[in-house]
């Protein structure tokens, strides 16, 4: 092999890397923000808007009223959805009173995944 060849190598291996490298662990960490959730729960309110939104990466974002004490001012909880089955079932329940269970994943690099960090994967609507 010539000096040339290997010098020749070496750079597309470095570009290589340069490339590769910093995609892996943009993928570990996405993967490892979406899979582990911080905290679970369930929130109830009325659901008052929920549309599938975005330019490039299509989301599921909605909004739930939550009142605790009849006359005063509720307070808007946002939400992402990201299985189609549930965001269906979301859907036909717009401005009715629901219960949605969710897990809280923090530090989700981008958007495309979501607009909250609030992803349900379950919904109840309530009599």
């Amino acid at each position: 092999m010539t000096l040339a060849a290997s010098t020749k190598r070496r750079v597309v291996l470095i570009a290589l890397a340069v490339v590769v490298v910093p995609l892996l662990l943009f993928s570990i960490y996405a993967g490892a923000a979406l899979n582990f959730a911080y905290s679970r729960g369930e929130r109830a309110g009325v659901l008052q808007k929920f549309s599938h939104k975005g330019w490039l990466c299509k989301t599921w974002e909605g909004e739930i009223a939550m009142s605790t004490v009849p006359g005063v001012a509720p307070v808007i909880w946002a939400f992402t959805v990201r299985e189609p089955s549930v965001a269906a079932k979301i859907s036909a329940a717009v401005g009715e009173r629901v219960v949605l269970h969710y897990a809280e994943h923090r530090g989700v690099p981008t958007t495309c995944f979501g607009e909250t960090p609030y992803f349900v994967d379950s919904v109840t609507v309530s009599p």
